[in-house]
C-alpha cells in the first residue's frame, strides 16, 4: 500500500472496523490479512470477510486480547469460541495496546531480546466482559436485529427481565399474548448489552412493540434513560416564543416555580400555572416589543393591561400578574412591584340556569356506549364530577346492598344507575375479563395497567353539546337547591361541595325562585 496524503480524512476500516486515517478502504493490517487469507463467513461475528481457521482478523484480536489478560501470549480455540462481544479500537492502536511488559517492537525484524523499561500496565484495558463506552452519541439500530444470530436467551439479564415481565403480566392481567410480546422485545433490547449500557425510551418507541410495558420492566430493572421531553417543556417553549428573552427567562421560572415548586414557593395545581401564563401572554407579547426586562414594566404598563379587559378575565389576569411580579420581587429580579394596591375586586359569578328538557334529551340520545351511560347517570344523578368518576373503583360499589361511594360520600343507589353499572361491568367483564385494573372505567389502554382512564375519554361522547357532563354536574346541584330549598348546609352534606360553593349555588337558586320571569317560564 502506498502513503496516506497528509490531508486526508479518518474513517473506518471496512474489515476489522477501526478508526484512523487509513491507506484505503481497510487498515494496514487487514490489506496484510486479506492478502494471505481467503473470505468466508466468521463463526464468531457471522460476517463474510477474509478468515484464518474459521475466524476473521477483527474477532481474533478479540480473542488475542482475552488470551493475554489470562496470561496466554498466543490465541487458542477457547478463546476464539468465547468472543461474544467486540471491543473497537483505533488504527495501529493494538500494537501498542497489547504488546508484552519488558519486551519492545523494533522496525520490521519484530520483537527483538533487547530487554526495555518495565512499561506501566495499559489503563485503558476493559475488564474481561466488560466494554469501555466512548464519549460519543450512538444509538442502536434494533430494526437490524436477527433473533438467530442477536439472541441471547441464556443471559442472566434477559432472563431476570422475562420472570419481571411475566409476574407484572400476572399482576395486571395481561394476557398470554402481551406477556409474550413483551418477553420478545426484552429479549431484542437487552441481548449483547453491554453492562451498565441503559435502554434508551426514544429508541425503543421506534421498533418494539408495547414499548410502554418494555419501559415499565427496564424502569423496574434501573435499566431505562427516559430520554422523552416532557409535554410542559414543549407547550412552555410554545408558549413563550416570540417574548424578548429577557422577560421570557423570568417567566420561565415563575412558571416552573408554579409547577414543580421550589425552595420558596410551594408547588400548585398543573393547571393553575397553564391558565396564569395563557392569561398574561397576550401583555408579554406586549411588552417584548418595547422592554427587555421585566424591570421596564411599570404600574402605568399593568393598568393599560387590566383597563381593557373586564369581569372575570381582568380578576384572572391581574391575579397572573400580581403573581408574576410577586415572585420577582421575592427572588430580587425586580425592586418594586408594579401590581402593588391594585385591587383585583369582587369574583362576579353570573347567575347559575338550569338545563332545559331537550338539552339533557340531546346528552342522553349521545350516550351510546355503556360507558358513556354510565358516567352520564353518574353526573346527572350524584352530581359526579370528571375526576371522580374516573377514580371511582370497582371497592365503592355494592350492589347487593345498593350503595356507592363517590367522592368519600356514601349514598343510595338507584335504579338507573344501578342498571347502567350492571351492564357496564358485564361489558368490562367480557371485553377485559383478566384485567386486575381496581378502577370501574378501563379502556384498552388502562386495562393492562393500573391507573384511571382519562378526561378525554370520559367526557368526548358529550363534546360539542350544551349538556356537556360538567353541565349536568351543576344542573344536579342546582336542582336539589331548587327542589330542597336554598340551604347550603343542605348542599354541603349532600353532595359533600365547599361552603363557598354551596353559598353560590344557594344564591343562584333564591334568585330564580323570586324572578316572576322564572316562576312562570315553561319547560
Amino acid at each position: 500500500m502506498g502513503g496516506i496524503r497528509p490531508d486526508k480524512a479518518a474513517a473506518s476500516c471496512a474489515e476489522c472496523l477501526c478508526w484512523g486515517v487509513l491507506p484505503g478502504t481497510c487498515c494496514r493490517s487487514c490489506y496484510t490479512f486479506r492478502n494471505l487469507h481467503p473470505s468466508g463467513r466468521c463463526n464468531a461475528c457471522r460476517r463474510i470477510v477474509p478468515v484464518k481457521d474459521g475466524y476473521c482478523r477483527l474477532c481474533r484480536t478479540q480473542a488475542l486480547a482475552a488470551a493475554k489478560a489470562a496470561g496466554k501470549t498466543a490465541v487458542s480455540e477457547p478463546f476464539l469460541r468465547a468472543v461474544r462481544y467486540q471491543q473497537l479500537f483505533f488504527a495501529r492502536m493494538h500494537r501498542d495496546h497489547y504488546r508484552v511488559p519488558g519486551r519492545v517492537r523494533l522496525g520490521k525484524a519484530g520483537t527483538r531480546g533487547q530487554r526495555a523499561r518495565p512499561l506501566e500496565p495499559a489503563t485503558t484495558t476493559a475488564p474481561p466482559g466488560q466494554q469501555l463506552c466512548l464519549p460519543l452519541d450512538l444509538r442502536r439500530d434494533y430494526s437490524r436485529f436477527d433473533r438467530n444470530t442477536h439472541a441471547d436467551p441464556a443471559d442472566p439479564i434477559v432472563i431476570q427481565a422475562r420472570c419481571i415481565a411475566r409476574d407484572f403480566g400476572e399482576a395486571r392481567g395481561w394476557s398470554h399474548w402481551l406477556i409474550k410480546a413483551v418477553g420478545h422485545g426484552l429479549v431484542v433490547v437487552l441481548s449483547r448489552r453491554v453492562p451498565g449500557e441503559k435502554v434508551r425510551y426514544s429508541e425503543l418507541a421506534t421498533i418494539v412493540r408495547h414499548h410502554g410495558r418494555v419501559a415499565e420492566v427496564l424502569n423496574h430493572l434501573a435499566l431505562l434513560d427516559d430520554d422523552r421531553v416532557p409535554a410542559f417543556d414543549t407547550w412552555l417553549d410554545r408558549k413563550l416564543d416570540g417574548v424578548t428573552p429577557g422577560i421570557s427567562r423570568e417567566v420561565e421560572n415563575w412558571t416552573r416555580a408554579l409547577q414543580h415548586g421550589g425552595r420558596r414557593t410551594r408547588r400548585r395545581d398543573p393547571h393553575t400555572g397553564r391558565a396564569y401564563l395563557n392569561s398574561i401572554r397576550p401583555a408579554l407579547l406586549d411588552w417584548s416589543i418595547r422592554y427587555d426586562h421585566l424591570r421596564e414594566v411599570t404600574r402605568d404598563d399593568i393598568l393599560a393591561v387590566t383597563d381593557a379587559l373586564r369581569g372575570s378575565r381582568r380578576r384572572h389576569t391581574l391575579i397572573a400578574l400580581r403573581s408574576l411580579f410577586a415572585f420577582a420581587k421575592k427572588t430580587g429580579v425586580v425592586f418594586r412591584n408594579p401590581t402593588a394596591r391594585i385591587p383585583v375586586g369582587p369574583n362576579t359569578y353570573s347567575v347559575l340556569q338550569p338545563l332545559n328538557r331537550a338539552a339533557i334529551t340531546e346528552a342522553a340520545n349521545a350516550a351510546t356506549t355503556p360507558a358513556a351511560r354510565l358516567t352520564l347517570a353518574l353526573a346527572a344523578i350524584h352530581a359526579a364530577r370528571t375526576t371522580d368518576i374516573g377514580r371511582l373503583k370497582l371497592d365503592d360499589i355494592d350492589l347487593g346492598n345498593r350503595k356507592l361511594t363517590i367522592a368519600d360520600r356514601t349514598r343510595p343507589l338507584d335504579d338507573l344507575t344501578h342498571r347502567a353499572l350492571t351492564e357496564w361491568l358485564a361489558y368490562r367483564h367480557t371485553h377485559w375479563p383478566s384485567t386486575a385494573n381496581p378502577h370501574v372505567l378501563i379502556n384498552r389502554v388502562t386495562a393492562v395497567r393500573d391507573i384511571p382512564v382519562g378526561r378525554v375519554w370520559i367526557t368526548k361522547a358529550f363534546w360539542g353539546l350544551t349538556a356537556t357532563l360538567d353541565r349536568l354536574h351543576i344542573d344536579r346541584q342546582l336542582e336539589e337547591s331548587l327542589t330542597h330549598g336554598p340551604d347550603p348546609l343542605h348542599l354541603t352534606a349532600v353532595f359533600g361541595i365547599s361552603p363557598g360553593t354551596a353559598i353560590r349555588y344557594a344564591a343562584a337558586a333564591r334568585q330564580l325562585l323570586t324572578t316572576p320571569a322564572e316562576l312562570h317560564q315553561t319547560p
